[in-house]
């Protein structure tokens, strides 16, 4: 029987560190901010940690503390976080799940599927480096997280700019796509598609915006 000696063993995780590990420090960072926020809202430290672990949907996180801040129905929370999440679909339909060996792996990947993740998948990750980059994801939202709550509300609590991490690290994740694959017409079909969606539908900008790009890269398949 053939065994993997360790460096080979080591080997896609020590690549997806090098492909995520500064995205990995973004994403720490960002659930420090996420939990000053928690118990700046006065919920017990320890749902900040659960809810990384559990939900690990950034955007919906910080949109669900206020919402339990506020006692809103389930109803409610339930339809927003389906509204918020829905960008997903979109992302299962090009995300290389194929790559990933094993059923459970398959699952995990599914569950640890993220912006971050389908961006950096889309850009450069191939084989196991997708499951260790979701599982560096994963810890690093659950561990900033925990730190933000547990010592972060009363050394942070007055530290502005946290929130804009996510938006920061998000341009980066373009910059890298785009240097991958430099298409300008599909970078202004993104455009025109946000700007319409800005246009339309303000509120839920994300989704429309998807929804017309979505539709735009359809039209240009069959023209092509």
């Amino acid at each position: 029987m053939t065994t993997l000696a360790p460096t080979q063993l080591r080997s896609p995780l020590r690549d997806a560190t090098r492909s995520a590990g500064v995205v990995w420090l973004g994403l720490f960072v960002l659930g420090i901010g996420f939990g000053v926020i928690v118990t700046a809202h006065n919920l017990p430290w320890w749902l900040a940690p659960i809810m990384s672990g559990v939900l690990f949907a950034g955007s919906v996180e910080f949109i669900l503390v206020g919402l339990l801040a506020a006692s809103a129905p389930l109803a409610a929370i339930a339809i927003t976080t389906l509204l918020v999440n829905s960008r997903h679909l979109f992302y299962g339909l090009t995300f290389p799940l194929q790559q990933v060996d094993g059923r459970m792996a398959k699952l995990y990947s599914i569950f640890a599927l993220c912006d971050e993740a389908f961006a950096l998948a889309s850009a450069r990750l191939r084989g196991k480096q997708i499951l260790w980059t979701q599982l560096g994801l994963h810890s690093s939202w659950m561990m900033g997280s925990l730190v933000g709550a547990g010592i972060g509300s009363s050394l942070l609590s007055g530290l502005e700019g946290l929130d804009f991490v996510l938006t920061a690290l998000f341009v980066v994740l373009f910059l890298d796509v785009y240097r991958e694959n430099p298409d300008r017409v599909t970078l202004g079909l993104a455009v025109g598609a946000g700007v319409i969606g800005y246009l339309l539908a303000p509120g839920s900008m994300l989704v429309v915006a998807m929804c017309v790009f979505t539709a735009a890269l359809m039209v240009r398949h069959q023209r092509g």
